[in-house]
């Protein structure tokens, strides 16, 4: 058997894991469970946990985990050994249902936006029977929400489900409409590419801005960057072939379905990207994708930076979502077909997705909110922060058609032609793709392309499957209460493309005209985190949320509490960070350079009093001057961070003093050192430079 095919899913605790090891009827009730979206029965849950203990026990697990995802982005878990005490001294594996389906981590220390203090430390975790369970090097880890003793969601799980019950909800509603009768669940599918940058691991532990956080504060552009495209799609090199292909066997056991990786625009970035699976697994995955990704560079003498900028000059990382809906069945609600005028169906279901962004972009920017992620955003590497839809030319002239009520005259299939006769001729794809575009219809699937490298992907699904449920509730609403079905859908179809084609772009996001245009249509240009954040407790958006049980008026609070503070505190570490560097270790050593040269013209005049030292002479004023300079940033930006210390009350008004105050001092400082870079011998410079970081991996 093929050693791929044969590790994949070893490690997982799979379906056909559970045929093999569960009793018919078990096994039935469990798959019904996951199918139909119905509450665990306590009975199938002792017979899963001692099956899953087994099984695990015979992979060589010794603990288990209940395994989640707090609103730090990241992943946590307690571990607990399957240890139980005999009366003799003797100890036996036990593991019971409850401790399956239910854990109690301290839920004191997670970001919490208020919604418990610290004396308040109960939270609990709940098994997510829909992501399988899986083995990570000695522990069993199984998937869980997590919320507080008093019910609230802590984690970005929860609402993702909870969105996924909804969208569920409203699309049954229209598929039973349309006479499917076979459907029992829907459920909305994402494929996330995972860009990612490769440094070697030596030169990055000299780095303190890298490891404090993630990109580099300071450093001179070098001689190459990314001028001529090489590296995109390049030869991947030696080294990180070796990594990629650990990676993908530590993926493949887990169950993941990576498929694809090259390299990208940038030099030592690459990117990632699995097969579509279930949004809430594949969120799972996605959150397992990065943290294997740190864990095995550093086995191959590698740090993986997820950083959306780790370095400036150069492309940022970001994360493609590409998300579809799908029925039990097999069948995509977003696949148009041959004949996609014709398929009313897809129509009506473009349509939600449409309306859904419109009324709602100022949640999808929300989702891709970041301090990271301001950096590439609107920077002609990644989409403007100007949420728009791209649907290319056929679909854009199907639904001008439509909103005009004229016939639609088809096209004839193109053929794919290159002028060279010994290749092959092939059917021409319906629409081009459009990179630029931050929301993009891919032929079966929106691809949503303003995610940051370490964005959870939790979030931009649900607020999309939250939206989108939204337009299928009012479209069902109206196809149910009316006598004339095919009536009343054309009516919806039609007034959908009039009222919200504003958000639907084809051209060029990078350009300027798009950006003056955008503002004549009343879309949202909100640029950096702070300005999107306030948008997060408007009153439409939390009627939204309430109204689909995904979030309640406290729980949204509390997230954009939260979102504010990581903002305001990931400026700080960098500002800190910033001062750190620059007083222990930049300017000591522009001073060093500054006497060494000094001796040197010393000696020269000593040895040879007619000796030419302009250039030394030169650089001495100039560095001189620069270090100056330099002491001034300094100064100014440790004034600025006392100053930031003074009006922590108000969250948001924190979080625009560092956009504002903290950040262009930051800036200043940065300019200011890297020009005394550019000037330096590099034996002085106490950094490796941008030229080893980016070309130091062979």
């Amino acid at each position: 058997m093929n050693t791929m095919t044969s590790m994949f899913g070893t490690h997982v605790f799979n379906d056909t894991v559970m045929r093999e090891r569960l009793t018919k009827e078990t096994y039935q009730q469990l798959r019904k469970t996951i199918k139909e979206n119905q509450r665990l029965n306590p009975t199938v849950a002792d017979a899963v946990a001692a099956a899953m203990k087994d099984w695990a026990l015979e992979k060589g697990a010794t603990h288990f985990t209940h395994w989640f995802q707090p609103m730090t982005g990241i992943t946590a878990e307690k571990h607990d050994s399957f240890i139980s005490p005999l009366d003799d001294s003797r100890v036996i594996p036990e593991f019971s249902g409850s401790e399956l389906v239910q854990g109690e981590p301290d839920a004191s220390s997670f970001p919490s936006g208020g919604l418990r203090t610290t004396f308040e430390a109960r939270g609990y975790t709940a098994w997510d029977p829909t992501s399988y369970a899986f083995i990570k090097g000695k522990t069993l880890c199984i998937p869980t929400a997590f919320c507080s003793y008093s019910g609230e969601a802590l984690d970005k799980k929860t609402p993702l489900l909870r969105s996924m019950e909804a969208i569920n909800r409203q699309a049954l509603r229209i598929l039973k409409l349309f006479g499917d009768e076979e459907a029992i669940s829907v459920k909305t599918t994402v494929g996330p590419e995972q860009e990612y940058f490769l440094v070697d691991k030596d030169m990055f532990l000299k780095r303190p801005d890298l490891i404090y956080t993630g990109r580099t504060l300071f450093g001179a552009k070098p001689p190459k960057g990314q001028e001529l495209d090489d590296h995109y799609f390049g030869t991947i090199k030696t080294r990180v072939a070796r990594f990629m292909d650990e990676l993908n066997q530590e993926l493949w056991k887990l169950g993941v379905l990576a498929k694809t990786q090259h390299n990208e625009v940038a030099p030592a970035q690459h990117e990632q990207a699995p097969i579509f699976t279930t949004a809430n697994i594949a969120t799972d995955h996605n959150q397992l994708t990065m943290e294997l990704m740190q864990r095995i560079a550093k086995k191959h003498g590698l740090v993986c930076l997820l950083h959306e900028k780790p370095f400036a000059g150069v492309n940022g990382s970001g994360k493609h979502n590409n998300w579809s809906i799908s029925t039990d069945t097999g069948k995509n609600l977003l696949e148009p077909g041959d004949t996609p005028h014709e398929n009313a169906q897809f129509l009506l279901f473009l349509c939600a997705v449409i309306k859904a962004v419109d009324d709602y972009q100022d949640l999808i920017r929300i989702a891709a909110a970041s301090a990271g992620n301001d950096h590439r955003l609107g920077a002609n590497e990644a989409p403007p922060a100007i949420v728009s839809i791209y649907l290319g030319e056929q679909l854009s002239e199907i639904l001008q058609a439509i909103e005009k009520g004229e016939e639609y005259g088809c096209r004839e299939q193109e053929i794919w032609k290159v002028g060279v006769h010994t290749l092959p001729r092939f059917p021409k794809d319906a629409t081009d793709r459009n990179r630029t575009s931050p929301f993009a219809f891919t032929g079966n699937r929106f691809e949503f392309r303003m995610l940051g490298s370490s964005d959870s992907i939790a979030c931009i699904n649900m607020m999309l499957n939250t939206a989108v449920a939204e337009s299928l509730c009012q479209y069902a609403d109206a196809l149910e209460d009316s006598d004339d079905f095919s009536e009343t859908l054309n009516q919806l179809i039609r007034a959908t493309i009039k009222e919200h084609k504003r958000i639907l772009f084809n051209g060029n996001g990078y350009g300027e005209e798009w950006i003056r245009e955008a503002g004549k249509r009343g879309l949202l240009n909100l640029k950096t985190t702070p300005d999107c954040l306030p948008y997060y407790t408007k009153e439409k958006n939390i009627q939204l949320f309430e109204k689909h049980k995904v979030l309640t008026e406290k729980e949204i609070y509390a997230r954009y509490e939260i979102l504010l503070d990581t903002y305001s505190k990931t400026l700080n570490i960098e500002a800190v960070t910033m001062t750190d560097m620059a007083k222990k270790d930049l300017l000591p050593a522009y001073t060093a350079y500054v006497r060494e040269l000094s001796d040197t013209v010393i000696a020269k005049k000593a040895a040879v009093p007619e000796a030419d030292c302009r250039y030394e002479e030169e650089l001495i004023r100039t560095i001189s001057g620069l270090c100056g300079c330099m002491y001034q940033n300094i100064r100014q930006l440790e004034d600025a961070l006392m100053n930031a210390e003074q009006g922590k009350d108000d969250e948001l008004r924190t979080a625009i003093y560092y956009r504002n105050i903290v950040l262009p001092a930051m800036n200043e400082l940065r300019i200011t050192a890297d020009e005394i870079e550019n000037m330096m011998d590099r034996k002085h410079y106490p950094y490796p430079g941008y030229g080893k970081l980016l070309f130091g991996i062979l």
